[in-house]
């Protein structure tokens, strides 16, 4: 017997969609509840992990996610200058262990919409246009408000619905996300022969500027900058900042400007950091993933340790029969010291960014790090 048998998740994002599917495989009922009109997600890429492949699996959903995404071993380090030359190539820790490969890359909405199927193929109700709007609990369930209006009780809450959570406002948490002085320019364009794996390209006018393969023909490609107020920036505008910023960057970075001239789709975001202290839950509701902790992704983390959240709760709510203090102590335990690792390296790194700190040990704290996250969660 599971210790939920009705279960409400905020958010379709990789956390809420990764709980639905292990909750409603053991049979639970699940309810998901989407604030947007349908299933979206930024139209570039995502890098995952190989501890996010290994999430995947036990998700069942790994052999479409392989068949859709691009997925290599190992880095490449650039140095700026037309010729775009080749300062290291850097193994990778397969943190995912032996049966998964290092790293990948994909398109976030291909992403979503295999979470998706596979959430109603287990049998989870996904309800978009649905914004829950309040909470109350009592000993034994959570009633929720969606939309303005009674939409039922249940067992248990999970809050996944992103960085700006209203589920986390509704159940008291003040913790919120704060900038970290970065910003990243992403668009999502085609993939040269050339380009096999991650490569990233250090000094210049920007942080970082890099691109992840995501397909047989397709890549993301991004540029990490001070952050700057673009709210007001154009389409156009936004594609003439990014050849700017990246001219300083030969090799692929020509084929990527062509493809910004054709008319590829750009986008910006703000690098944000925050963790909620523990207890991530007030009672029968909790917080996951983004809403509960979020870090530049100068490591590559975020997602796998979103679908790291779900997969642990969902399999301490499948595996007992009560939802009580020892769930969520066993729950914290094996999640909160491992998202603050991440949260404080990924911010490190950062950091040292934007100081231009020559003396840091990225590779070293990387390399420790990756380590860390061989070992499953």
């Amino acid at each position: 017997m599971t210790a939920v048998q009705k279960v409400a998740i905020a958010g379709s994002g990789v956390a809420g969609l990764a709980a639905a599917i292990q909750l409603a495989k053991a049979g639970v009922e699940v309810d998901v509840f989407e604030s947007k009109a349908e299933l979206s997600a930024l139209g570039s890429g995502i890098t995952l992990q190989g501890n996010a492949l290994r999430v995947f699996d036990a998700l069942g959903v790994w052999d479409d996610v392989r068949e859709a995404g691009y997925f290599f071993e190992g880095l490449t380090l650039r140095a700026p200058g037309p010729d775009a030359p080749v300062v290291a190539e850097l193994p990778e820790v397969k943190t995912g262990g032996p049966d998964f490969p290092a790293t990948g890359g994909m398109y976030r909405p291909d992403l979503a919409r295999i979470l998706l199927r596979h959430a109603e193929a287990a049998g989870a109700t996904v309800r978009f246009g649905s914004k829950v709007t309040g909470v109350s609990q009592t000993d034994g369930g959570v009633s929720l408000d969606v939309d303005g209006g009674p939409a039922g009780t249940y067992d248990l809450l999970i809050g996944a619905d992103g960085l700006n959570s209203v589920v986390r406002d509704l159940i008291g948490i003040e913790t919120k996300p704060q900038p970290t002085g970065m910003g990243i320019w992403r668009a999502f364009v085609s993939r040269p022969a050339s380009v096999e794996r991650s490569e990233l390209y250090y000094g210049g006018p920007v942080y970082i500027a890099g691109y992840t393969p995501t397909g047989e023909d397709t890549m993301y490609a991004f540029l990490v900058e001070p952050s700057r107020e673009r709210v007001e920036i154009t389409d156009e505008q936004a594609v003439d900042i990014m050849l700017e910023e990246s001219a300083a960057y030969g090799g692929p970075w020509e084929d990527i400007r062509a493809d910004l001239r054709d008319g590829a789709h750009v986008n910006y975001t703000w690098f944000t950091q925050h963790l909620v202290p523990a207890p991530w839950n007030r009672g029968r509701a909790v917080v996951i993933g983004d809403a509960a902790h979020s870090c530049p992704p100068t490591i590559a983390q975020g997602a796998a340790q979103a679908l790291e959240d779900a997969l642990v709760l969902t399999e301490l709510l499948v595996e007992r029969d009560v939802v009580d203090d020892s769930l969520w102590d066993e729950f914290h335990g094996r999640r909160l010291p491992r998202a603050q690792a991440v949260v404080e390296a990924s911010v490190q790194l950062g950091q040292w960014q934007i100081d231009h700190d020559r003396e840091a040990d990225a590779a070293g704290l990387i390399f420790g790090i990756s380590h860390r996250m061989a070992e499953p969660a």
